[in-house]
């Protein structure tokens, strides 16, 4: 189906939200030509995930180091508004950055629409910081990367998790693999320093005009210990240390697992604003088979108990467990129906909004090596995306809840998260 169907089909979603929405399923390419202008423009980072359809050696050079983190969409056939959406390089998408006749415009098309011409494509200038090192030489970008153009400063303190190998690694994830892939690429550090991240933050803090407005501060699962700390403690060394240093100058907020009440505590008293223990899938047969290391060190039921007690901490507001969109839907184990698998996403979203606890998601990105990848071509369909996405925003209402704090405003032409269209239908 063309893009106009499905706007047809979802009459009260956006065009803006449905076309975000396949360009991160499905991903985009770019020509040589766009490359060498987004070359001048803030690049992709890999804060974290790859969120790649493809590894690292399978790109160019010019791949690697001109494809930008963001890009907003403007104008088209369907005269959008601003839209930001993360960038996934997928070299076999049907959606394709280029250059408008041999201009510096740079535009966005699409193989399967009768009108290839989408959208105007903006890119999100060089921050001054990203053009500066650390006193150890490593670049601001590589400790502090910034995103949700520049609203979210980005602190994967520990690139790698703990759960460790097919049997324990959740089943979507890269995290360890592309930490494997990256260090072979870039300046990439495995665990950060207090002492440097303090230092990115000075140089941000003194140089992007209070554009960064939040910090997240995460990284992989900590089963046991880490540089002797427990992952409460770990993590939350960070925020005491933001915090003494630029005091209430960024909203903090971490993404950890559901951990324990009293480490729950620890992790409000280091200074942190929101608490994201994320919960990845609702169904407790596939969050066992799809996050197998969380099944066996904490337990699914044990797990979405510890996210509903955190609200006695952190207040149900802010308290913000993530899901990723589209797993639901994982062969060989996931449902079949799109429709089966977003009612059971919904049944989640009562849970969770019932106790005044707002849930947020990312759209899933199918990458390589993860143990999804030997069993799927493709991410969930579009049709699945779109009625998730009105399940999600009618949940709010009826429950009678908001947009979650620490996004950014809310609505078409607004929002600045990325990996998700959420934002923009609210």
């Amino acid at each position: 189906m063309s893009l106009q169907q499905y706007h047809d089909r979802y009459k009260t979603l956006p065009r803006e939200a449905i076309l975000k929405t396949d360009l991160l399923r499905q991903g985009l390419k770019f020509s040589n030509q766009a490359l060498e202008i987004c070359a001048q423009y803030k690049a992709k980072s890999y804060f974290i995930f790859s969120f790649d359809r493809v590894p690292q050696n399978e790109l160019s050079e010019l791949q690697k180091k001109a494809t930008p983190e963001e890009i907003a969409l403007t104008g088209g056939p369907w005269d959008l508004k601003r839209t930001i959406v993360s960038t996934r390089i997928n070299p076999k998408s049907p959606y394709t950055v280029t250059v408008l006749d041999d201009s510096e415009t740079l535009i966005l098309i699409s193989d399967n629409e009768e009108h290839a011409y989408l959208a105007e494509v903006n890119l999100h200038k060089q921050p001054e910081y990203y053009k500066q090192n650390l006193s150890s030489g490593k670049p601001v970008m590589d400790i502090a990367p910034t995103i949700e153009w520049g609203y979210l400063i980005y602190l994967t303190t520990f690139r790698l998790c703990q759960y460790w190998g097919e049997k324990e690694e959740c089943q979507f994830c890269d995290i360890n693999e592309n930490y494997r892939q990256q260090k072979k690429e870039r300046s990439y550090t495995g665990v950060k320093k207090i002492e440097e991240i303090l230092e990115a933050l000075k140089i941000i803090n003194n140089t992007d005009d209070s554009e960064s407005v939040a910090y997240t501060v995460t990284g992989g699962s900590v089963t046991s210990e880490l540089q002797g700390k427990n992952e409460a403690e770990f993590y939350a060394q960070y925020a005491r240390a933001i915090e003494e240093k630029f005091p209430g100058r960024w909203m903090g907020k971490a993404v950890v697992q559901a951990l324990p009440i009293d480490q729950v505590k620890e992790l409000k008293n280091s200074g942190y604003k929101i608490y994201h223990p994320n919960y990845e899938i609702w169904d407790e047969n596939l969050f066992s088979k799809i996050c197998p290391g969380k099944e066996r060190y904490v337990g699914r039921s044990e797990w979405m108990k510890r996210i509903t007690d955190s609200a006695e901490i952190f207040g149900p507001e802010y308290v913000i467990p993530n899901f990723v969109a589209g797993i639901e839907m994982a062969q060989p184990y996931g449902f079949k129906d799109y429709k089966d698998a977003v009612a059971s996403t919904a049944r989640g979203l009562d849970h969770f909004m019932a106790r005044g606890i707002i849930p947020r998601f990312t759209v899933w990105c199918l990458e390589p090596n993860t143990v999804l990848s030997r069993h799927n071509t493709d991410t969930a369909s579009l049709d699945y995306h779109l009625h998730l996405l009105e399940t999600y925003r009618d949940k709010i209402e009826q429950h009678g809840l908001k947009a979650p704090p620490g996004y950014g405003e809310p609505g078409v032409g607004k929002a600045v998260f990325s990996v998700s269209a959420f934002m923009d239908v609210l």
